[in-house]
Protein backbone atom coordinates (compact mmCIF):
# COMPACT_ATOMS: atom_id res chain seq x y z
CA UNK A 1 0.00 0.00 0.00
CA UNK A 2 0.58 3.36 -1.13
CA UNK A 3 -0.33 6.01 1.86
CA UNK A 4 -0.46 9.85 2.43
CA UNK A 5 -1.53 9.20 6.20
CA UNK A 6 -1.86 6.47 8.51
CA UNK A 7 -5.34 5.70 9.75
CA UNK A 8 -5.72 6.59 14.01
CA UNK A 9 -5.90 2.84 15.65
CA UNK A 10 -3.56 0.61 17.30
CA UNK A 11 -4.52 -3.06 16.70
CA UNK A 12 -2.95 -5.55 18.98
CA UNK A 13 -1.20 -7.73 16.16
CA UNK A 14 1.11 -10.66 15.60
CA UNK A 15 4.18 -10.60 13.90
CA UNK A 16 4.73 -13.98 11.79
CA UNK A 17 7.22 -14.54 9.07
CA UNK A 18 5.25 -16.70 6.31
CA UNK A 19 8.12 -17.52 4.18
CA UNK A 20 11.92 -16.61 3.88
CA UNK A 21 10.85 -13.27 2.18
CA UNK A 22 7.32 -12.47 3.49
CA UNK A 23 5.91 -11.27 7.23
CA UNK A 24 1.82 -11.26 8.19
CA UNK A 25 0.71 -9.02 10.91
CA UNK A 26 -2.60 -11.23 12.19
CA UNK A 27 -5.16 -9.95 14.99
CA UNK A 28 -7.39 -12.43 15.45
CA UNK A 29 -6.13 -14.55 12.93
CA UNK A 30 -6.99 -11.85 10.43
CA UNK A 31 -4.39 -10.75 8.01
CA UNK A 32 -4.07 -6.25 8.60
CA UNK A 33 -0.36 -5.65 7.43
CA UNK A 34 1.89 -7.74 5.05
CA UNK A 35 6.03 -6.93 4.61
CA UNK A 36 8.44 -8.34 2.10
CA UNK A 37 11.76 -8.25 0.80
CA UNK A 38 13.20 -8.52 -2.60
CA UNK A 39 16.57 -8.61 -3.70
CA UNK A 40 17.64 -6.93 -6.89
CA UNK A 41 19.91 -8.13 -9.62
CA UNK A 42 22.72 -5.79 -7.94
CA UNK A 43 22.34 -7.94 -4.45
CA UNK A 44 20.29 -5.08 -2.95
CA UNK A 45 17.62 -6.43 -0.41
CA UNK A 46 14.54 -3.51 -0.71
CA UNK A 47 11.46 -3.56 1.45
CA UNK A 48 8.10 -3.00 1.34
CA UNK A 49 5.20 -2.84 3.86
CA UNK A 50 1.50 -2.25 3.71
CA UNK A 51 -0.23 -1.77 6.59
CA UNK A 52 -3.24 0.60 7.21
CA UNK A 53 -2.42 1.31 10.95
CA UNK A 54 0.90 2.93 12.05
CA UNK A 55 1.73 0.62 14.71
CA UNK A 56 1.15 -2.52 12.32
CA UNK A 57 4.11 -0.93 10.14
CA UNK A 58 6.41 -0.04 12.79
CA UNK A 59 5.97 -3.40 14.06
CA UNK A 60 6.17 -5.33 10.99
CA UNK A 61 9.25 -2.71 10.55
CA UNK A 62 10.57 -4.13 13.52
CA UNK A 63 10.46 -7.94 12.59
CA UNK A 64 11.86 -7.58 9.40
CA UNK A 65 14.78 -5.56 10.62
CA UNK A 66 15.20 -7.92 13.33
CA UNK A 67 15.59 -10.62 10.80
CA UNK A 68 17.56 -9.52 7.95
CA UNK A 69 21.17 -8.13 7.59
CA UNK A 70 21.82 -4.59 6.34
CA UNK A 71 22.38 -2.84 4.63
CA UNK A 72 17.94 -2.60 3.84
CA UNK A 73 16.53 -0.43 1.44
CA UNK A 74 13.25 1.00 0.28
CA UNK A 75 11.58 3.00 -2.24
CA UNK A 76 8.66 5.99 -1.40
CA UNK A 77 6.49 8.15 -3.53
CA UNK A 78 7.77 11.52 -1.77
CA UNK A 79 4.21 12.93 -2.07
CA UNK A 80 3.11 9.81 0.81
CA UNK A 81 4.30 11.63 4.07
CA UNK A 82 3.42 9.16 6.58
CA UNK A 83 4.80 6.44 4.81
CA UNK A 84 8.17 7.85 4.72
CA UNK A 85 8.54 8.98 8.11
CA UNK A 86 7.19 5.62 8.69
CA UNK A 87 10.54 4.49 7.44
CA UNK A 88 12.59 7.36 9.15
CA UNK A 89 10.93 6.17 12.70
CA UNK A 90 12.45 2.82 11.79
CA UNK A 91 16.24 4.21 11.09
CA UNK A 92 15.93 4.67 7.23
CA UNK A 93 17.61 7.91 5.92
CA UNK A 94 17.43 9.62 2.36
CA UNK A 95 19.54 7.99 -0.02
CA UNK A 96 18.69 9.90 -3.58
CA UNK A 97 15.65 11.45 -5.19
CA UNK A 98 14.81 11.00 -8.50
CA UNK A 99 12.18 13.42 -10.04
CA UNK A 100 9.19 11.88 -13.19
CA UNK A 101 9.43 14.38 -15.89
CA UNK A 102 6.54 14.86 -18.25
CA UNK A 103 8.08 15.76 -21.73
CA UNK A 104 6.45 17.00 -24.56
CA UNK A 105 6.62 14.99 -27.51
CA UNK A 106 6.70 17.75 -30.33
CA UNK A 107 10.21 18.51 -30.82
CA UNK A 108 12.13 20.66 -33.02
CA UNK A 109 15.03 19.11 -35.40
CA UNK A 110 18.11 17.95 -33.58
CA UNK A 111 20.59 16.41 -35.87
CA UNK A 112 23.53 14.11 -34.68
CA UNK A 113 27.20 14.98 -35.43
CA UNK A 114 28.54 14.41 -38.61
CA UNK A 115 29.70 11.15 -39.01
CA UNK A 116 26.76 9.47 -36.64
CA UNK A 117 23.62 8.20 -37.86
CA UNK A 118 20.30 7.83 -35.92
CA UNK A 119 18.75 4.12 -36.16
CA UNK A 120 14.99 4.57 -35.53
CA UNK A 121 13.37 2.81 -32.41
CA UNK A 122 12.29 -1.02 -33.64
CA UNK A 123 14.92 -1.35 -36.05
CA UNK A 124 18.22 -1.55 -34.53
CA UNK A 125 20.19 -4.31 -35.32
CA UNK A 126 20.55 -6.53 -32.26
CA UNK A 127 24.35 -7.43 -32.55
CA UNK A 128 25.37 -4.06 -32.44
CA UNK A 129 23.09 -2.96 -29.61
CA UNK A 130 24.04 -5.69 -27.57
CA UNK A 131 27.75 -4.92 -27.82
CA UNK A 132 26.59 -1.45 -26.91
CA UNK A 133 24.80 -2.81 -24.33
CA UNK A 134 28.67 -4.10 -22.61
CA UNK A 135 30.23 -1.49 -23.25
CA UNK A 136 27.55 1.05 -21.44
CA UNK A 137 27.38 -1.39 -18.13
CA UNK A 138 31.23 -1.67 -18.11
CA UNK A 139 31.36 1.89 -18.09
CA UNK A 140 28.42 2.20 -15.26
CA UNK A 141 30.16 -0.73 -12.75
CA UNK A 142 33.74 1.15 -13.18
CA UNK A 143 32.49 4.67 -12.54
CA UNK A 144 29.03 5.20 -10.13
CA UNK A 145 28.08 2.02 -9.98
CA UNK A 146 24.31 -0.08 -10.59
CA UNK A 147 22.81 0.78 -6.62
CA UNK A 148 22.91 4.01 -8.46
CA UNK A 149 21.05 3.18 -11.78
CA UNK A 150 17.04 2.79 -11.41
CA UNK A 151 15.68 -0.92 -10.91
CA UNK A 152 14.31 -1.22 -14.41
CA UNK A 153 17.95 -0.96 -15.93
CA UNK A 154 20.13 -3.35 -13.31
CA UNK A 155 21.43 -6.04 -15.08
CA UNK A 156 19.64 -9.29 -15.26
CA UNK A 157 21.38 -12.60 -13.72
CA UNK A 158 22.36 -13.27 -17.56
CA UNK A 159 24.25 -10.17 -17.33
CA UNK A 160 22.53 -8.78 -19.97
CA UNK A 161 19.82 -5.25 -20.03
CA UNK A 162 18.65 -6.09 -23.61
CA UNK A 163 15.34 -8.10 -22.88
CA UNK A 164 13.58 -6.90 -26.58
CA UNK A 165 15.72 -5.03 -28.81
CA UNK A 166 12.04 -3.39 -30.59
CA UNK A 167 12.04 -1.32 -27.57
CA UNK A 168 15.45 0.92 -28.63
CA UNK A 169 16.39 3.62 -30.92
CA UNK A 170 20.32 3.77 -31.46
CA UNK A 171 23.31 6.17 -33.02
CA UNK A 172 25.69 4.56 -35.52
CA UNK A 173 28.85 5.65 -36.15
CA UNK A 174 29.74 3.50 -39.05
CA UNK A 175 29.11 -0.62 -38.15
CA UNK A 176 29.03 0.38 -34.58
CA UNK A 177 26.77 1.83 -31.90
CA UNK A 178 27.71 4.99 -30.10
CA UNK A 179 24.14 5.55 -28.23
CA UNK A 180 20.78 4.68 -27.46
CA UNK A 181 17.35 5.32 -26.06
CA UNK A 182 15.27 3.03 -24.88
CA UNK A 183 10.96 3.80 -24.40
CA UNK A 184 8.57 1.55 -23.04
CA UNK A 185 4.78 1.68 -22.84
CA UNK A 186 3.60 2.33 -19.02
CA UNK A 187 -0.20 2.59 -18.46
CA UNK A 188 -0.89 5.29 -21.00
CA UNK A 189 2.35 7.10 -21.22
CA UNK A 190 5.47 6.05 -22.49
CA UNK A 191 8.73 5.89 -20.39
CA UNK A 192 12.35 6.75 -21.45
CA UNK A 193 13.31 4.13 -19.58
CA UNK A 194 17.14 4.86 -20.54
CA UNK A 195 19.43 7.13 -22.56
CA UNK A 196 23.17 6.43 -22.66
CA UNK A 197 26.17 7.11 -24.81
CA UNK A 198 29.40 5.95 -24.91
CA UNK A 199 31.62 7.45 -22.66
CA UNK A 200 34.25 8.55 -25.72
CA UNK A 201 31.18 10.77 -27.58
CA UNK A 202 29.66 12.62 -25.06
CA UNK A 203 28.95 15.78 -25.24
CA UNK A 204 28.92 16.09 -28.80
CA UNK A 205 24.55 16.30 -29.10
CA UNK A 206 24.14 12.53 -29.59
CA UNK A 207 21.98 12.22 -26.54
CA UNK A 208 19.77 14.93 -27.57
CA UNK A 209 19.14 13.88 -31.04
CA UNK A 210 18.47 10.87 -29.75
CA UNK A 211 16.12 11.85 -27.53
CA UNK A 212 14.40 14.74 -30.19
CA UNK A 213 14.00 11.80 -33.13
CA UNK A 214 12.26 9.12 -30.38
CA UNK A 215 10.18 11.80 -28.70
CA UNK A 216 9.25 13.59 -32.66
CA UNK A 217 8.28 9.40 -33.39
CA UNK A 218 5.60 9.57 -30.75
CA UNK A 219 3.88 12.94 -31.49
CA UNK A 220 3.75 11.58 -35.21
CA UNK A 221 2.12 8.33 -33.09
CA UNK A 222 -0.36 10.68 -32.07
CA UNK A 223 1.42 10.83 -28.43
CA UNK A 224 1.28 14.49 -27.08
CA UNK A 225 3.48 13.67 -23.98
CA UNK A 226 6.20 11.13 -22.51
CA UNK A 227 7.55 10.55 -18.82
CA UNK A 228 10.89 9.82 -17.65
CA UNK A 229 12.74 9.16 -14.38
CA UNK A 230 15.97 11.36 -13.64
CA UNK A 231 18.11 10.90 -10.50
CA UNK A 232 17.98 14.67 -8.96
CA UNK A 233 22.26 14.41 -8.84
CA UNK A 234 22.69 13.76 -12.34
CA UNK A 235 22.69 17.77 -13.77
CA UNK A 236 23.25 16.52 -17.27
CA UNK A 237 20.79 14.34 -17.45
CA UNK A 238 18.26 17.13 -16.05
CA UNK A 239 19.55 19.20 -18.69
CA UNK A 240 18.78 17.27 -21.25
CA UNK A 241 15.14 16.91 -20.41
CA UNK A 242 14.64 20.30 -19.63
CA UNK A 243 16.07 21.94 -22.66
CA UNK A 244 13.78 19.86 -24.75
CA UNK A 245 11.05 21.36 -22.33
CA UNK A 246 10.81 18.27 -19.77
CA UNK A 247 8.32 19.56 -16.23
CA UNK A 248 8.77 17.88 -12.99
CA UNK A 249 5.78 16.14 -12.02
CA UNK A 250 6.23 14.11 -8.67
CA UNK A 251 9.04 12.16 -6.79
CA UNK A 252 10.16 9.44 -5.46
CA UNK A 253 12.65 8.47 -2.44
CA UNK A 254 15.15 5.84 -1.99
CA UNK A 255 16.08 5.22 1.58
CA UNK A 256 18.31 2.99 3.41
CA UNK A 257 19.58 1.80 6.84
CA UNK A 258 22.90 0.96 7.52
CA UNK A 259 22.08 -0.84 10.71
CA UNK A 260 23.34 -0.15 14.04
Amino acid sequence: MQTTHFIAGEPAVAITRVAPRHWHALEDDVVVGRGEATTRPDGRTFLSIDAWHRSVFDQLADAMLADLPAPLYTVVDEVHTDLTAGWERAGFTIRRREWDYLVPTRQGAAAPPPGVTLVPRGSAAEGPLRALDRVLRAEVEASVGWQEMPAEVLPRPAGDTIVDPALYAAAAAGTEYVGLVRVVQVTRLPRIGLIAVRADRQRRGIARALLADVLNSLHAAGIPTATAEVDEANPAATALFESVGGRRANSTLELVRHGE
